[in-house]
């Protein structure tokens, strides 16, 4: 990233930011923790980075080239192969069920098999709730689901925005734990954004929005 700031920031400018207006590279192979209060940006530079929203000056680059010249088949790419996100508002299909939702993704990827699949419901210990609708699940539930569903796919980096936010403790743990390994299994890198929940990752670089 190459002096990035978010528009709606323009007349406050970087204000102390270790992310914004700033060159920032991100690797493959490392974790970083994102951490800030509400309202600094953390949401708007998962999207940025995932190319939902253009609204920024400064330029974000994926290798040697400039996001803002990706056309629509070379985000597909990117986000079926190269790139998991977990939003906050995490976007499961209320009306499916906790498995139709995470088998909606993987059969866009081909990644995992129903087993695999099924593998990861226990370990989070919602194997019960596979079959139930999502809307008569728990958030903390319904944020276990989404997490599956974001490690249906082959990735460079994953993109995780308060990934834990809704889990105490111990489920905390177990995702964190899934998520690790499958980026160590992948040589991939970790981007979690949060505003103090420790995310029980072991962290390789921590900056202040």
């Amino acid at each position: 990233m190459h002096e990035v700031l978010p528009k709606v920031f323009a007349a406050r400018g970087a204000d102390g930011s270790e992310i914004w207006c700033r060159d920032v590279v991100l690797e493959r192979d490392r974790k970083y923790l994102v951490s800030a209060h509400s309202g600094t940006g953390k949401s708007s530079l998962c999207s940025y980075l995932y190319g939902y929203r253009n609204d920024y000056s400064g330029r974000i680059v994926f290798g040697i080239t400039d996001i803002a010249t990706f056309g629509i088949g070379q985000w597909c790419d990117l986000r079926c192969r190269h790139l998991a996100y977990l939003p906050q508002e995490m976007r499961l299909f209320p009306e499916l069920t906790a498995m139709e939702n995470v088998e909606l993704k993987n059969r866009l990827t081909g990644y995992r098999s129903h087993g695999d699949i099924g593998q990861m419901f226990e370990r989070l210990g919602i194997a019960e709730k596979a079959g139930e609708q999502v809307s008569r699940l728990s958030i903390g539930q319904q944020q276990r689901v989404a997490i599956i569903r974001a490690l249906c796919q082959p990735f460079d980096f994953i993109l995780l925005d308060e990934p834990v936010s809704h889990l105490d403790e111990s489920n905390n743990r177990l995702a964190a734990a899934l998520v690790a390994e499958e980026a160590a299994k992948q040589g991939a890198g970790i981007i979690a954004t949060s505003v103090g929940n420790d995310v029980m990752l072991t962290i390789d670089k921590e900056y202040k929005l």
